[in-house]
């Protein structure tokens, strides 16, 4: 008989593969500022120090580097990139064309359920700002977001986004210092607007929330201007 075809089961290929793994660590450690900008890493450290084999460190290295978080540069040391400015500003004009559209979509279909996990998201990140941790706050934040396109009807809006804000995350989680409440303020009156189905309310104060930004960046460049790439001033 000839070879047949092996497959491994589904159970098999449910969770996170090694790359993903790998990736979703640099990722945060990069934007948590663990891995400021300038560090340089190698495959093999990287692939030494969290038990893996290269391919999966090189991979997610790409993937990384597409987000515009790492240079890579060959024969020479991987480096995190340092932030742009002009990056930040093209995430928020993505953002916020997106956004606003998802969650005018998502005030007309929104179930009193999934209205409840969205309160119960902006509770959570209440008690984040309570207990200082900003890590778990900028998660949930990001979660809040990602759960309004997915519930919109569009979740593909998020895949899309999450590509462009790689520069803007890190401006985010630097402003949470001083800044987590008033993020925390703009969550509740988006939702306030999603709970009263006004789209043009949801979706205006939307773009208050995520223009945010282009005040918070030239404080957040005052008082880390080291971690801005220079040739854009």
């Amino acid at each position: 008989m000839a070879d047949q075809l092996q497959l491994r089961t589904v159970e098999s290929l449910r969770g996170p593969s090694v790359t993903e793994l790998v990736f979703e660590h640099l990722y945060h450690q990069v934007v948590e500022l663990e891995l400021p900008p300038g560090t340089k890493l190698s495959e093999v450290e990287v692939a030494k120090q969290m038990g893996v084999s290269r391919q999966p460190v090189r991979d997610a290295f790409y993937r990384l580097s597409q987000l515009g978080f790492l240079l890579i540069r060959p024969q020479r040391a991987t480096v995190v990139t340092h932030i742009s400015e002009e990056g930040v500003h093209q995430a928020r004009f993505i953002r916020t064309a997106l956004e606003m559209e998802t969650v005018r979509a998502a005030s007309e279909r929104l179930t009193t359920e999934q209205m409840d996990r969205l309160d119960a998201l902006i509770a959570r990140q209440q008690a984040a700002i309570d207990t200082g941790d900003k890590v778990l706050f900028h998660a949930l934040d990001d979660d809040f977001h990602k759960q309004i396109c997915d519930m919109s009807g569009h979740d593909f809006a998020w895949a899309l986004i999450r590509e462009s804000k790689a520069h803007m995350d890190r401006v985010r989680y630097l402003s949470l210092s001083f800044g987590a409440q008033s993020a925390l303020d703009d969550h509740k009156a988006i939702m306030a607007a999603l709970r009263s189905r006004d789209g043009d309310q949801a979706a205006a104060s939307m773009r208050i929330h995520l223009s945010r930004i282009k005040t918070i960046i030239s404080r957040i460049r005052e008082s880390h201007g080291q971690h801005f790439a220079m040739d854009e001033k």
